[in-house]
């Protein structure tokens, strides 16, 4: 009975985690399709509905695919890790279910992504190829330099709360949301998001124009999907704590836990139905835009922001938060 309950925890986190990721690149594909005035996946099963099992099970029976002048075991293992940092990262968030007793769960979450860099990393250097190296290279500085940003943003909302956990948050949004009281650091947390995923119009660090695939061109079948598997989880959970972040809302504190799980999910959705219409509607920035965005502009604005919250009571913002 020991095993058999963390064994349980991890099915009821993995597996809902890996189904959303599935069917979030049809919804891509579909979205994509129809916004480009043609049809997305349709033929398989109804309306398309089991594309991505088809796609998952032809790229796992496929061949894995290996340099013969990649190293043997690193190769292999970076997209292993990636996959299994992005699935960990779910265990702070406590929807609906409790799965880590880690109280500074953002700090956790940071901490977490930001070793998942290194694979990355390792999958470009491993891979003994200059487009792979290079792809990794932009890919781990784009990462270093919006974690910046997006640290200090969180750091912003800690200054108002006083805690790292999420229960704090919601509880401070029980009477208006985050996303009215600091709106423009949710506008510069969604822009950031989109440049930590390597999302476009910030994907620089997969520019099919100059790096053929970017850190993962030498990859195939399985370990392609591993690493495809992690940037979806990734981009799933930052639409998904972009929701305990600043739309709380005002009714989450009130209802069932489960009911407050469909509650985000659909938040979540909305967010991430964002995402692609981003990437349909602009164009990739410039390596150099890219860093000037959070370097000159970011950077001092979320600074700037820390010492606003600092310098004002948080009872002008919050008058019926909790002591």
């Amino acid at each position: 009975m020991h095993l058999i309950t963390p064994l349980m925890h991890s099915l009821i986190l993995i597996l809902p985690v890996l189904l959303s990721v599935a069917f979030m690149t049809l919804g891509e594909r579909k979205v994509l399709g129809y916004m480009q005035h043609r049809k997305g996946p349709n033929i398989v099963g109804p309306y398309g509905l089991l594309q991505p099992i088809a796609d998952g099970v032809k790229l796992f029976i496929k061949e894995p695919m290996k340099p013969s002048t990649a190293s043997p075991y690193l190769f292999l293992a970076c997209p292993i890790i990636a996959l299994a940092m992005a699935l960990s990262l779910w265990a702070p968030i406590s929807f609906p279910c409790q799965f880590s007793s880690v109280s500074p769960s953002l700090l956790l979450i940071l901490t977490l992504s930001s070793i998942s860099m290194y694979t990355i990393l390792g999958s470009g250097w491993s891979s003994n190829s200059s487009y792979a190296l290079l792809g990794s290279i932009r890919a781990a500085a784009q990462t270093i330099s919006y974690e910046m940003s997006l640290g200090l943003m969180i750091l912003s909302l800690v200054v108002l709360t006083g805690y790292f956990n999420f229960q704090t948050l919601l509880t401070h949004q029980t009477t208006l949301s985050f996303m009215f009281t600091c709106a423009p650091l949710a506008l510069m947390w969604f822009v950031s998001s989109l440049a930590e995923t390597n999302r476009a119009p910030f994907d620089l660090a997969e520019g099919e124009s100059e790096l053929v695939s970017g850190f993962n061109v030498e990859y195939a079948g399985g370990p392609f999907a591993l690493f495809f598997l992690a940037e979806y989880a990734n981009m799933i959970l930052i639409n998904f704590l972009t929701c305990l972040l600043f739309f709380g809302g005002t009714i989450t504190l009130q209802i069932l836990p489960w009911t407050q799980t469909i509650m985000f999910a659909m938040k979540t959705t909305i967010l991430a139905f964002t995402f692609l219409w981003v990437r349909a509607a602009f164009p990739r920035f410039r390596y150099d835009q890219l860093m000037h965005l959070t370097w000159k502009q970011y950077l001092p604005l979320t600074m700037g922001m820390i010492m606003f919250y600092c310098s004002i009571p948080t009872s002008f913002l919050f008058p019926m938060s909790p002591t």
